[in-house]
Order: C-alpha cells, then sequence, then structure tokens
C-alpha cells in the first residue's frame, strides 16, 4: 500500500483507511474527497478526455468538477460518472477511471489527436450511415464502446432507497454563512425551517478559512462564528439541518426535490442508501454560492491546471498540496489570497501571474512581502507537459517567459451558482462590474442572498 507524499497535514480527528485506484493501494483519511486522497498520493491524472482522449486530471474542489469522473464500487455497486470532489472515502472504497484503454496512462484511443482534422463535429452522422441503411446497427456497438461513459452494472442494485415529504416555511438551499444567517434568523422568529447542504457539514467557504484568518462575521472570529451558528440552529427544535443532501429540482408553487446520500456509493452495508426529499415551502432562500471561472489559455486542460480556489481548498482545508511547484494566474485577487494561504500552508509558491495592469494592492505587495515574485499585466499564456503540467509559458512586458512547475492555479473570478434560480423561467441580469448573471427578484421570490447573489 503507497503511503502519501503530498499531504501537509492531518486533521484531526481522521481515521487512516485504505482504498483503490485504478488497481494500486492507497491510503487515505476517513471522510475527506477521493479527490483530495489522489492528490495526496500524488496522482493527477486521473482520466481521459471524451473524444480525442487528451490527458485529465482534478480540476476544482466541489461539485462543478469537469474531468475527474470517475467509476466507483464493483459488482452490482458500480457507479459511473462520479466526480471525484463528490465521494468520500471509505475503508475499502474502489475507483477506476474512464474512457481509457487499456490503461489510463497508456491509452489506445490517444490516437485520436493524430487524427483530430479528419474527425469533425458530427463526422459520426456523415460516415457510418452507409453504405447500407442498416449499417449503423454494425457502427454503433463499437462507437458506444468508445464514448466514454463509463459501465453501468447488469446485476440488480443490492441498496435500498426511501422517499420522504417535508412542509416548511422557508426552505434555505446551502448552509454557508449567508445561508446560515438567514435559516437563524428565520428560526429564531418561530418559522419552521429546513437548511439544506450538500456538503457534509454546513460551513461552505468558511471550512477553507486559515486557522489565523482575519474574517470576522457579526465581530466574531469565522470560525467562533461558524461554531457557535450551528450549535444555535441544531438547538432549534423547528430548525431541521441536511447535511449531505443536493437540492436537484425546482418545480411549480415551491415544489422542490432533493437527494440525501446516507452511505456513499458502491459501500456496502445495512439500511436505505439515498433519500429523495420532496420538500413543499411558502418561503425559499438560495444561498448556493459562487464557482470559480476558468481561464482559457493553450493546454489548459493539462493535469495539474487547476482552479486557484482548489488549490487553495485542498491545501488549506484538506491539508494536501496539489504539487511541489505551485504557479498562481488569473485576473482578480483570488490568486492572491490564495498564494498567501498556499505559502502560509507549506506549498512552495513560484509566483503569481496577474493579467490586469499593475497598482496600488495590499495583497500584491503582501505576496512580495512574503517572498512570492509577482508579475502584472501577463498574457498570451500557455501549458505544456506530457501527463501533467511542467511548465507555463506567458509575456510579460519583460518579454516572453517561462516558469517550470507542476501545478497552476487559475482564476477568471467568480460566477454566482443560479442553477436552481434559472430552473421554472427565473430572469437573470448581466453585471457589467463583475462580469457575471445575476438573479432577478421576483415578487414573492424565491430569494438570492450572498456570493449567489453577486455579494463577494
Amino acid at each position: 500500500m503507497t503511503q502519501p507524499s503530498f499531504r501537509l497535514k492531518r486533521p484531526e480527528p481522521s481515521a487512516e483507511v485504505r482504498f483503490s485506484f485504478n488497481g494500486r493501494e492507497l491510503s487515505g483519511l476517513a471522510g475527506e474527497p477521493l479527490s483530495a486522497a489522489l492528490l495526496a498520493n500524488g496522482i493527477h491524472l486521473v482520466g481521459r478526455s471524451f473524444k480525442y482522449h487528451r490527458p485529465r486530471g482534478i480540476v476544482s474542489s466541489g461539485v462543478e468538477e469537469p474531468s475527474a469522473l470517475l467509476q466507483v464500487g464493483t459488482g452490482a455497486r458500480i457507479t459511473p460518472n462520479l466526480p471525484a470532489t463528490e465521494v468520500r472515502l471509505y475503508e475499502g472504497l474502489t475507483a477506476r477511471s474512464q474512457n481509457c484503454y487499456p490503461s489510463v496512462a497508456f491509452d489506445l484511443g490517444a490516437i485520436n489527436r493524430l487524427v483530430a482534422p479528419f474527425i469533425p463535429a458530427g463526422f459520426y452522422y456523415k460516415t457510418f450511415m452507409g453504405p447500407r441503411p442498416d449499417s449503423w446497427m454494425f457502427y454503433e456497438r463499437f462507437i458506444r464502446r468508445a464514448a466514454g461513459l463509463g459501465i453501468a452494472p447488469i446485476e440488480d442494485d443490492p441498496d435500498e432507497y426511501d422517499q420522504t415529504h417535508h412542509h416548511c416555511d422557508v426552505l434555505v438551499v446551502g448552509a454557508g454563512p449567508a445561508g446560515m444567517a438567514a435559516a437563524l434568523t428565520a428560526g429564531r422568529s418561530g418559522l419552521r425551517v429546513l437548511l439544506v447542504e450538500r456538503q457534509p457539514e454546513p460551513g461552505g467557504s468558511l471550512l477553507a478559512e486559515p486557522p489565523d484568518s482575519s474574517l470576522r462575521i457579526d465581530g466574531q472570529e469565522a470560525d467562533r462564528w461558524l461554531r457557535e451558528t450551528d450549535r444555535s440552529l441544531r438547538s432549534l427544535a423547528n430548525v431541521t439541518v441536511l447535511t449531505g443532501t443536493n437540492v436537484f429540482g425546482r418545480y411549480r408553487h415551491n415544489w422542490y426535490a432533493a437527494v440525501q446520500t446516507l452511505r456513499q456509493p458502491g459501500a456496502p452495508g445495512p439500511g436505505v442508501r439515498e433519500r429523495l426529499w420532496k420538500i413543499r415551502a411558502k418561503h425559499v432562500v438560495f444561498a448556493t454560492g459562487a464557482i470559480e471561472r476558468m481561464l482559457v489559455f493553450a493546454n489548459n486542460d493539462l493535469p495539474g491546471v487547476m482552479l486557484a480556489g482548489a488549490v487553495r481548498d485542498y491545501a488549506v482545508r484538506h491539508g494536501v498540496a496539489a504539487g511541489r511547484r505551485v504557479v498562481f494566474v488569473g485576473n482578480n485577487d483570488t490568486i492572491f489570497r490564495a498564494a498567501l494561504d498556499c505559502r502560509e500552508a507549506g506549498l512552495n509558491v513560484v509566483a503569481v501571474l496577474d493579467i490586469r495592469a499593475a497598482g496600488d494592492n495590499r495583497l500584491s505587495g503582501a505576496c512580495r512581502a512574503a517572498g512570492i515574485p509577482v508579475a502584472h499585466r501577463v498574457e498570451h499564456l500557455q501549458a505544456s507537459g506530457g501527463r501533467r503540467v511542467s511548465r507555463l509559458r506567458f509575456t510579460s512586458p519583460q518579454g516572453r517567459q517561462s516558469i517550470a512547475c507542476d501545478v497552476v492555479g487559475m482564476s477568471a473570478g467568480w460566477a454566482p451558482a443560479i442553477h436552481l434560480h434559472s430552473q421554472l423561467e427565473g430572469t437573470l441580469r448581466f453585471d457589467e462590474s463583475s462580469g457575471a448573471f445575476l438573479p432577478i427578484v421576483d415578487d414573492g421570490g424565491p430569494y438570492s442572498i450572498g456570493a449567489c447573489a453577486g455579494t463577494m
């Protein structure tokens, strides 16, 4: 069993568990995301792209993960297409890469990149319809085998599932600081409140704040505010807190659907694995946060190219180093905060590259004071490497330069998570200052607060 080599710290309390990835025995900490456990073991290459089979790695630390989609479990409990960021580690977990043969490191499908000019979008439908009208029936099984959607089990599902109905005065979706504050205010007024959080614990962005953070809420230190607010919420008999639950559907007359994960995918055991919640609420508050945007540059899909906030989350919250040499690049102050927090956590941050022009900036000055080189007016970015990024090239006022690195933390700002609002004809407006779409609240709600309303 391979021992983790990129572990910065061991969160307490935490039990060590064994798991396997692509047949390789590894160790991790119970309850941490599978993505964090893979990074702790120095694994970045986890999959291949759908069509050209380009190397794919872990990009984010949340539900928005686009690349690290794995197959978890064995036999009748196989579940394909699961984001590694959303699977929590347990003893005996088995995970495999998808869309690769014979292995993710040596994938014969990568030959598609050599013939990319000859297989444009839609070529399947033009090429495989002849010479006879029924030729598609012959080609179909080969195309499906290369489709990269994982393998569905053919055995009967041994797990149990159930559903429940719930009525409340106020439904709050998202238990970050904004959602917790809203739920506590409504709960103290005597209303029946249901607070739903996708992660295993409430806190949202506060969970990734460093121990010595200067962030204060209502005059209190952030971690103390979080503990006391959580305690207050759970002490109110009229407030129900659901964690590990994802609200996925919004329907007419304030009817919402959510799925609660009671047992991780592939994990054997008695009882119900998932529960469907059918929720009817008088009023609804969205506190779903925001999603960090990716930068567009050459080879930004290489393993090791990640969101800056994700690199910070893994280092600060999970005690995992995403790599040995980290470069941050972006167009907003997230890159400076990430660089400072990651340096404090023990990462080797070799540079911060700002696309914006130089100016008075307290955070960039703090980075320089910490010994982190900072460059402004950076453009023409290009990542290079094989199975993992090894160098980032760019142009600055000093000319063409390059930096050796194995992690690039990128940030193009934050986009409010307006998915639920957009369902059921929710209207939006474009905000020029943030470059993002913001929800328009109609009379009667639902109401959006916090980052999902553009309050960053």
